[in-house]
């Protein structure tokens, strides 16, 4: 496969809209229920634990996949291997973000996605940094605060666990995004108003997240 027809098909994979499919499947559009976001939490707050964990799966590997897969399928190695499967994942990263089957807008905010996209490029690091998201979500119940802390903790497992490469230069440009993917969150966090995971849902019906 080409590259860069695998770059368009990284997009267009990161671009399903795993928790929109969900909510339809259920009768509802999520855009218009809990914080509108789509993304698993708000599957979960929704439609409850086990259709959000199978959306949180399936973004998961929407972008481990490319990130792993892709540049098996175009045969690289070496050096261009790593850099094309940096590229392979930031796409199914923006695809989840901004989905062009949704016309480029309300997409997720990228945590699973990426979370998927480093468990390709870096497995260790990022199971370190998925048990520090669980026992920060599990102490406070605030899974936006847990996938804020995890994407700023992202760089310092990945440089220990792989020192200052190429994958420690994205994490560092990730771990920003989803920072800044979450600003409304932190909003509400500062306000004490952010819903906690388990608790009836704070936000009122159809209030829409920043996009």
């Amino acid at each position: 496969m080409n590259p860069w027809v695998a770059l368009g098909l990284a997009y267009a994979i990161g671009a399903l809209p795993t928790a929109y499919l969900a909510g339809r499947l259920h009768g509802i559009d999520l855009r218009q229920h809990g914080s509108g976001n789509l993304g698993a939490t708000n599957v979960v707050r929704v439609l409850g634990w086990p259709v959000g964990l199978v959306v949180y799966v399936i973004d998961c590997l929407k972008g481990f996949l490319p990130a792993w897969w892709l540049p098996i399928a175009c045969r690289l190695a070496g050096p261009v291997a790593m850099w094309w499967a940096i590229a392979f994942g930031v796409a199914a990263i923006v695809g989840h973000v901004k989905p062009i089957w949704l016309l480029f807008r309300g997409g997720g905010k990228g945590v699973a996605t990426a979370s998927g996209v480093f468990f390709g490029l870096a497995p260790a690091a990022t199971a370190g940094v998925t048990v520090l998201f669980l026992l920060i979500v599990a102490l406070t119940r605030y899974v936006s605060l847990g996938s804020m802390l995890g994407a700023l903790a992202l760089p310092v497992f990945v440089y220990l666990d792989q020192g200052a490469t190429p994958v420690f230069l994205i994490s560092v440009a990730v771990g920003a995004f989803v920072v800044w993917t979450h600003r409304a969150n932190i909003a509400r966090l500062r306000a004490g108003t952010e819903s906690k995971i388990g608790r009836a849902k704070a936000v009122p019906t159809a209030a829409k997240e920043v996009p």
